[in-house]
């Protein structure tokens, strides 16, 4: 279902407007200027990093590319790429197990921190707002649905009866998310979300969910496809940031799979973190809204109400993973090595983009880690000391 056109062109964006101004706190909108951007590619300073740094390099590099015994074992901490972006440039770069700097990697989960960047940018065209419910854009096969909100998809709060189990945990008949990916969902995966019951009210839980971020990219693929085509993500997004290697599949209805399914480079998958590092700027321009970022990356109320099945490094705010304690439930950060504030969009068997600003550093993995030995602090405490006193 959608919007009337005619009525959207008047007073969409101004309610898009009122709706983040009235979410987010105040903060200057001007974009950064005097950077290089790195849409044709990263300025390479690795030459010099690796005799100013070659103890903490060796360091890094003996924890995070350790595979033992034959690949088939899935032993040791599997890296396929490893890249540090410090103020703008690459500082180090290694890659394993047959891959390079040209061959795209599977994201997995990373792929909703993009799914969440483009919902920033619908806001931004008025083309949805926070508050609207889904049914103004996606058919629900159940009513009770029409109560969930983009918001609630954000936050991971639809309160749908999701289960999110995997290889080791689940089956088609048991795994909401082995039905969408590859059983009776793939066909229609915004429809299959939204065959399942509540069991909350939508705001009021916080429960990890591939099928909110999936039922997220199909309220925008319905809200942005008629006036930007099937490639909505492209131009809004990946193409603007200068992703070439981007594929991202789809899934029986031609929509990209919010959850999952992009594939990119690491030095791709770094322009990401580069946006999100300077406020949603790039080239000198505005690509997500003024404050989007800071309130993506602050914890969301929902996760500090009720949460389901969640761990101590289990902090997030809009389809971000946080550095951040949350307030009245956990004081510890999850990642205790790290500075407070630092951010990253993860994805299954170890990939990552991680965001420190306080260190203008980025650090971006791709991995196939199947053993549960891989610790993301300890990745990040030793990235950390590679750049430590660099100018």
């Amino acid at each position: 279902m959608h919007r009337h056109p005619s009525r959207d062109k008047f007073w969409l964006p101004a309610l898009a407007a009122l709706a983040l101004s009235s979410a987010l706190p105040a903060r200057a909108a001007e974009c950064p200027t005097g950077l290089t951007w790195p849409t044709e590619g990263w300025p390479d300073g690795r030459a010099e990093v690796a005799s100013a740094r070659a103890a903490q390099i060796q360091a890094l590099e003996d924890y995070a590319f350790t595979l033992q015994g034959e690949d088939e074992e899935r032993k040791g901490v599997r890296t396929d790429g490893l890249l540090l972006i410090h103020k703008g440039r690459v500082v180090y770069e290694r890659y394993g197990r047959g891959f390079d700097a040209s061959k795209r990697h599977l994201s997995w989960s990373v792929s909703k921190s993009f799914t969440s960047a483009l919902a920033g940018i619908a806001v931004k065209r008025g083309a949805v707002a926070l508050d609207d419910s889904i049914c103004e854009y996606v058919k629900a096969r159940r009513q009770e649905s029409c109560a969930i909100t983009v918001r609630n998809l954000l936050e991971f709060s639809s309160g749908l009866d999701w289960r999110e189990d995997y290889e080791n945990g689940g089956s088609y008949q048991t795994s909401s998310v082995l039905a969408m990916l590859y059983g009776e969902g793939r066909q229609d995966m915004a429809s299959f979300v939204t065959g399942h019951e509540l069991s909350d009210k939508p705001g009021t839980s916080w429960r990890y969910s591939s099928g909110d971020a999936t039922l997220l990219a199909g309220v925008l693929d319905a809200a942005l496809r008629p006036s930007l085509g099937k490639d909505w993500a492209w131009t809004l997004l990946l193409d603007v940031l200068g992703m070439k290697s981007a594929t991202w599949e789809r899934d029986g209805k031609g929509v990209v799979v919010g959850s999952s399914y992009l594939h990119a480079t690491p030095r791709d998958l770094a322009k990401l973190g580069f946006l999100y590092l300077h406020d949603g700027c790039w080239a000198g321009g505005r690509v997500l809204p003024a404050n989007w970022v800071t309130q993506s990356t602050q914890v969301s109320e929902p996760i500090r109400l009720k949460s389901y099945e969640r761990g101590s490094d289990d902090v997030q705010g809009w389809q971000w993973w946080l550095n951040r304690p949350i307030p009245g439930v956990q004081a510890e950060l999850p990642w205790p090595s790290v500075p407070e504030g630092a951010y990253a969009a993860r994805g299954h068997w170890g990939q990552s983009i991680t965001v420190i600003p306080s260190k203008e550093l980025i650090v971006v993995r791709t991995a196939d880690d199947r053993d549960g030995s891989f610790s993301l602090d300890t990745l990040l405490k030793l990235s950390l000391a590679v750049v430590e006193e660099l100018p």
